[in-house]
């Protein structure tokens, strides 16, 4: 039985994220953990734990977020996205970060799903900062669902890499999960300016192959200066829907996930991505 970490600030958002990952383990007997952070923000826009002062009570700062977890609880019931599922609720005041690292390794947390609302005004990135900070922060597969990600069946997984590092059997291990729960196919996406791969690329990539030798999968080469370009095309015409990543290739994860520049592109506001650890 697998352990789902949701964090959620009880916005709608959120709740996209939690309806989805219900949808998406609608087949699967799950223990789901609803996971909502009491913190504040400084004047500088920095994260920090609610302060408890003049007598107020860590319980009084807690006690809203139990009521609305509770709330959140009854809305899944309603919707009838039980299923086999069991659902904990669970409230910290402090960061985070620790937060989340704490209850992954406590609950033994086999995958984190957060909703982002997409481009921050600020910032202009592709996701926002609390799902940056927990994807490159806390050594946990993590499912990012967008603000618009409308649940569909991830028939068609993409997964960009450059075959530039060695992956460990355990490191695939939610992929193959995925595609055996949805009979998904799986297709490797190699990008690059017209180069020939190396020697060691080659053998990354016969790995691959082997690894998902007993699924449906295939392997695409695009030349494209633009590596979010190069993904943007691939998914509008491949009908992609789900985007999986391994957070340790830099190269393609950067520029794919934090990309400033993100008018163009429209995958990050629609398709989730599995980002692996």
């Amino acid at each position: 039985m697998k352990n789902i970490l949701i964090p959620t600030d009880f916005s709608e958002n959120s709740w996209n994220a939690i309806e989805y990952a219900l949808r998406f383990f609608s087949k699967s007997s799950c223990n789901f953990y609803l996971l909502h952070v009491n913190t504040i923000v400084d004047a500088a826009g920095e994260e920090i734990p609610q302060k408890l002062s003049n007598g107020v009570t860590a319980e009084a700062i807690i006690k809203p977020s139990k009521k609305l977890l509770q709330e959140t609880i009854k809305r899944i019931n309603k919707s009838n996205l039980g299923g086999k599922h069991r659902f904990f609720t669970l409230t910290d005041n402090t960061y985070i970060i620790n937060s989340i690292r704490k209850h992954v390794a406590e609950k033994c947390i086999d995958l984190i799903v957060m909703g982002t609302k997409g481009a921050s005004d600020i910032e202009k990135l592709a996701i926002g900062s609390n799902t940056g900070d927990v994807i490159t922060k806390v050594k946990c597969t993590t499912l990012i669902v967008p603000e618009n990600a409308i649940f569909k069946v991830p028939k068609e997984i993409v997964f960009p890499t450059d075959f530039s590092i060695f992956y460990p059997t355990e490191t695939l291990q939610p992929i193959t999960d995925i595609i055996e729960l949805h009979k998904s196919s799986i297709s490797v996406l190699h990008v690059n300016k017209g180069t020939e791969l190396s020697d060691d690329q080659h053998k990354n990539k016969e790995y691959l192959d082997d690894y998902f030798s007993n699924h449906e999968h295939s392997f695409h080469f695009l030349t494209n200066k633009h590596i979010e370009d190069a993904v943007q095309k691939f998914v509008d015409s491949q009908g992609i829907s789900l985007i999986a990543m391994l957070a340790k290739n830099l190269n393609y994860f950067q520029k794919i996930l934090f990309h400033p520049t993100v008018k163009e592109l429209s995958y990050y506001k629609n398709i989730p991505f599995l980002v692996l650890h």
